[in-house]
C-alpha cells in the first residue's frame, strides 16, 4: 500500500476545453508549459521562471477532474486530493533523441519511473521538466505529459494505453516501497525490454521472464508480487502498444547512461568515487591494525 501524501499529488492533466489541434505543428525545440489551475499567481510566476519558460509560451491549464479520471482506479479518491498544483515544461526533441526527465519537488516518482511509463504510452524524443511549488508525490504527472505529447505531435494515444501507463507508474511506486525505487524502475524496464524482444506466449514464459529479470538485478520477489506482475504484463502485452518503439526508446535511455559513464564528466565522477573508496578502505585498515 502506498505510504505517500497524495493530497498534494502532482497533477498535469489538461482540461478538455483546449482545442486538440492547438500544438499539432510543434517542432524541435518548441516548449509546452502546463500549470496547475490551483496555483496562486505568485507561484505561477515562480515556476515559469524556474522552468526557463520562453516569452509568451504555449500554456495549458490543468485541473483536478482528469486526475481522478485516470488515477481513480488505482488510488483512493480521498488521497488523490482536490488541488492541481504541479507544472511541467515539455521540450520537443530531435528524432531518436530519446526521453530525458528531470524532476524537482517530487517525492515518490523517480525520473526512471516517469521514463518507463511514458515509453509505454508511446511518448518519445522530448526533454521534460516536472516541478511543483511544494514537495508532492508526483503520481499524477503522467497523464498531463501524455496529453501534452498528443497536442504537440497530433498523435492520439488510445485510452487503454493511457490507463496502462498510469497503472504502471502506480504499480512501480508500490513495488518500490518494498524493494527500492531504483530497483523497481530497473525491473519494470528490463521486463519490458525482454517482452519487446521476445513476446511471451504463455503465463509460464512471462513468469520466467519476470523471475530471470529479478534474479539478474539481485531482486527477491514474493509470490504475490510475481503474480501481480504476470497479471499486469499480460494486460499490457495484449494492448495496441508499439513494442518496436518501446525497445528503441529503452535502448536510447540505456545509451544515455552509457554515454554519461564514458564522458569526461562521468569518468571524473567514477575516478573520484574510486579514490574515495580506496581512502575509506585504507582508513578502516589503519583503524583495525
Amino acid at each position: 500500500m502506498l505510504k505517500r501524501n497524495w493530497v498534494f499529488s502532482l497533477f498535469l492533466v489538461f482540461t478538455l476545453i483546449i482545442p486538440s489541434m492547438a500544438f499539432a505543428d510543434a517542432a524541435e525545440g518548441d516548449v509546452i508549459i502546463t500549470l496547475g489551475e490551483d496555483l496562486k499567481d505568485v507561484e505561477k510566476q515562480k515556476l515559469l521562471k524556474e522552468m526557463n519558460a520562453p516569452e509568451n509560451p504555449q500554456i495549458v491549464t490543468v485541473s483536478n477532474e482528469e486526475e481522478h479520471k485516470y488515477l481513480g482506479q488505482y488510488i483512493p479518491k480521498a488521497t488523490i486530493g482536490t488541488r492541481a498544483l504541479s507544472s511541467s515544461a515539455i521540450t520537443i526533441g530531435a528524432p531518436e533523441s530519446g526521453l530525458e526527465i528531470v524532476t524537482n519537488n517530487i517525492t515518490s516518482i523517480t525520473d526512471d519511473m516517469f521514463t518507463n511509463a511514458l515509453i509505454t504510452a508511446g511518448v518519445k524524443d522530448a526533454s521534460i521538466y516536472i516541478t511543483a511549488p511544494i514537495p508532492v508525490s508526483g503520481t499524477a504527472a503522467l497523464t498531463g505529459i501524455i496529453k501534452a505529447y498528443e497536442l504537440s505531435s497530433d498523435q492520439v494515444i488510445p485510452e487503454e494505453v493511457k490507463q496502462i501507463a498510469n497503472e504502471e507508474m502506480v504499480k512501480t511506486v508500490e513495488l518500490g516501497d518494498s524493494i527500492g525505487a531504483e530497483k523497481a524502475a530497473a525491473l519494470i524496464a528490463k521486463i519490458k525490454d525482454e517482452i519487446a524482444k521476445n513476446a511471451p506466449q504463455t503465463d509460464e514464459e512471462l513468469r520466467a521472464i519476470i523471475q530471470t529479470a529479478a534474479n539478474e538485478l539481485g531482486i527477491t520477489l514474493t509470490e504475490d508480487q510475481i503474480n501481480s506482475l504476470v497479471s499486469f504484463f499480460n494486460k499490457m502485452k495484449d494492448l495496441n502498444i508499439d513494442w518496436n518503439q518501446v525497445n528503441e526508446q529503452l535502448n536510447l535511455a540505456k545509451e544515455k547512461l552509457t554515454n554519461f559513464l564514458e564522458s569526461e564528466e562521468g569518468q571524473t565522477f567514477l575516478t573520484k568515487l574510486q579514490d574515495f573508496l580506496v581512502s575509506l578502505i585504507d582508513a578502516l585498515k589503519a583503524l583495525f591494525s
